[in-house]
């Protein structure tokens, strides 16, 4: 509890900072670059494309889904995979890369991989707005549905900034995690559904598997608000697993950030 009320109160006292350093990322991703900002779309633009033309086009597995065209099924997982798989590596390394903050001078640490993750997310909201676009473009206007996309937003900060105070401490220590991280995230991202239907998983077991994938279930939930027109609620059992692995995710965050927080500074 204690470690939890200093982690509260470094955030509630450092709210303006914090947002300040979120931009401050967000700048010094861009900076130097000629086309600057224009590689926020560039790059998705580019991934997404290559996607969808391997899949829909070299595999011939790109057909309609619930009504909707294989290319809009495709980017609203897409999407909000850029910010978790962003999150699982910058995150993971979000401390080293600001070790100056923690070496030079008095800085709240536990707010390192918020504003990173603010950073991120502030990405992934112009890329949603953008896929939204693209939906209208297509004749598919928003819906009621639609209101529950700040609530997988919600769900996905929360996670994947926890995962950060989780992992961040750990990447300080042993250069080995990070480099487990970095070569997982290719194997999370096709074990999770983004690119293919989990539903279509045929044996029982394995499918209930990878939906407990928090990934997974992040980017179903995007796709029942814009494409399935399902709430969230709608599917207790798998809400309620997810939310038990966020609590998870926060008791190790916790345990992790506690444990290591005093030794960071000196390994930096």
């Amino acid at each position: 509890m204690e470690i939890l009320k200093e982690i509260i109160k470094d955030h509630t006292q450092n709210v303006e900072q914090t947002f300040k350093m979120a931009k401050s990322d967000l700048l010094k991703t861009y900076r130097g670059a000629a086309l600057g900002w224009a590689w926020a779309i560039i790059k998705p633009v580019v991934t997404i494309f290559v996607y969808w033309f391997a899949i829909a086009i070299g595999m011939r597995r790109g057909g309609d889904v619930n009504g909707y065209p294989y290319f809009l099924w495709l980017i609203t997982g897409l999407v909000p995979w850029f910010y978790m798989s962003e999150m699982l590596t910058q995150g993971t390394e979000s401390m080293k890369k600001y070790s100056f903050l923690i070496t030079k001078m008095n800085f709240p640490v536990s707010t390192i991989p918020t504003f990173v993750s603010i950073s991120k997310l502030i990405i992934n909201l112009i890329l949603l707005s953008v896929v939204i676009i693209i939906f209208c473009i297509f004749g598919y206007y928003p819906n009621i549905y639609y209101l529950q996309i700040p609530v997988f937003l919600l769900f996905s900060f929360l996670f994947f900034t926890f995962w950060s105070l989780f992992s961040a401490p750990i990447s300080c220590i042993s250069k080995d995690f990070s480099n487990l991280v970095k070569s997982f995230v290719f194997a999370i991202f096709w074990f999770s559904g983004v690119v293919w239907n989990a539903d279509t998983v045929k044996n029982k077991a394995l499918r209930r598997l990878v939906k407990l994938n928090p990934v997974t279930y992040l980017v179903t939930g995007f796709r029942d608000a814009m494409i399935n027109h399902k709430w969230f609620f709608d599917k207790p059992k798998e809400l309620i697993a997810f939310l038990v692995l966020l609590l998870i995710m926060g008791l190790l965050a916790l345990w992790s950030y506690r444990k290591l927080r005093k030794e960071i500074p000196d390994v930096l």
